[in-house]
């Protein structure tokens, strides 16, 4: 049989790393955002407002808003004169039952990223979806949903705590129905991209 030359073209790239040294600084803030915007009754979804702007949370943001931009600059984008900045950071605790539906980010958003804090067994699961709406309605049948191949329409992952993912926010995603008892909980952070700021230049 000939050997064909074989390109993938127009990929999807996801990275992950595990980053547990964040663990107690964003739990700490999480723990007290999450306080602050819980109903008086029990919700399966609760989610919290932003605090990008914690300074405890500072040498995280900028670990995260950093390798954002090194991910955008390595994959070919121009970004010598650009900069990313946090359109978004919250904490969502999903309980008993909860879930979240397949979609995306927009309003110029260029990185949606994802920390996890708390990963029960029976938890959410991250999943990530096919972009390509032509190949999803034409798909043939997968021979194994257990391998990742090019017939995959969707992706699952079973994160550990402090593992943080990066994708780019145009990519469908979605999170699994929590059948357990105990809240998963994770950050999810969008972030944008700007022309850095110019040095001021004095007039003499």
């Amino acid at each position: 049989m000939d050997t064909l030359d074989e390109s993938h073209l127009f990929v999807s790239s996801v990275y992950a790393i595990k980053k547990p040294e964040f663990l107690d600084a964003v739990n700490s803030v999480s723990e007290r955002y999450l306080q602050a915007y819980k109903p008086d009754q029990p919700q399966m979804t609760v989610m919290t407002g932003g605090f990008a702007h914690e300074p405890e949370v500072k040498d995280f943001a900028q670990y995260v808003s950093q390798t954002a931009w090194n991910i955008l600059k390595g994959q070919g984008f121009a970004m010598d004169n650009l900069v990313t900045y946090f359109m978004e950071m919250w904490t969502q605790e999903h309980n008993n039952h909860s879930s979240m539906d397949y979609h995306v980010h927009g309003m110029g958003a260029q990185v949606s990223a994802f920390y996890f804090l708390d990963t029960p067994a029976e938890g959410c699961r991250l999943v990530l979806h096919d972009p390509r709406p032509a190949k999803v309605i034409t798909n043939l049948p997968e021979k194994d949903w257990s391998n990742v191949t090019p017939a995959s329409t969707q992706i699952v992952f079973n994160p550990d705590a402090g593992t943080l993912f990066f994708a780019p926010a145009w990519l469908p995603h979605s999170f699994s129905k929590n059948f357990g008892d105990k809240p998963s909980r994770f950050v999810h952070m969008n972030l944008g991209v700007v022309a850095a700021p110019q040095p001021e230049v004095e007039i003499v």
